[in-house]
């Protein structure tokens, strides 16, 4: 959240001396302007109080479980206002590979399963080499997996992706 600067922060920045070419600035109901400034590395998105262009600006985080993801994000935010290029996003925001691999399995899955699909139908569209017997199925690592693939994507269905947006 942007917010008008104390007045001992006499060194802090006004709107009209931030680089903002690649901002785009909408309304967003019940929390004032929303500001997205637009970055290769991921995007900006801020929230701005009524402020005057010529007010000092200062950057409100509140103090809660999230604080050192938001205060990297303000750094990042900072170096992009000043004509840096950002950085990229915190690491408890940016996905791995493999982690952006199991999200996608994950839906997959979940849309198999929502579709009336068993496990076995399922494991044998995610993990295409997937070729076992009836017995073999039973004790099987890809069943197990496949099985929490689709447990973890209703978590996230029903409120689980909060903590993904988090970072967590």
């Amino acid at each position: 959240m942007l917010e008008a600067a104390p007045a001992v922060f006499r060194s802090a920045r006004r709107l009209e001396q931030l680089d903002l070419t690649h901002a785009m600035l909408h309304a967003q109901p019940g929390s004032g302007p929303a500001i997205l400034l637009a970055d290769p590395d991921g995007d900006h998105h801020l929230v701005a109080s009524a402020i005057d262009s010529a007010q000092p600006l200062a950057v409100l985080l509140p103090l809660d479980d999230d604080f050192h993801i938001r205060a990297e994000a303000a750094l990042r935010f900072q170096r992009r206002l000043f004509g840096r290029a950002a950085g990229p996003l915190p690491r408890a925001l940016a996905l791995t590979p493999r982690h952006r691999q199991r999200l996608v399995r994950m839906v997959r899955a979940l849309d198999g399963r929502s579709s009336g699909a068993t496990y076995r139908e399922i494991a044998g569209v995610l993990f295409e080499s997937h070729q076992q017997t009836a017995t073999e199925w039973k004790t099987s690592s890809i069943r197990a997996q496949t099985i929490r693939l689709v447990k973890d994507g209703q978590t996230m269905m029903h409120g689980g992706y909060l903590r993904l947006l988090a970072g967590r």
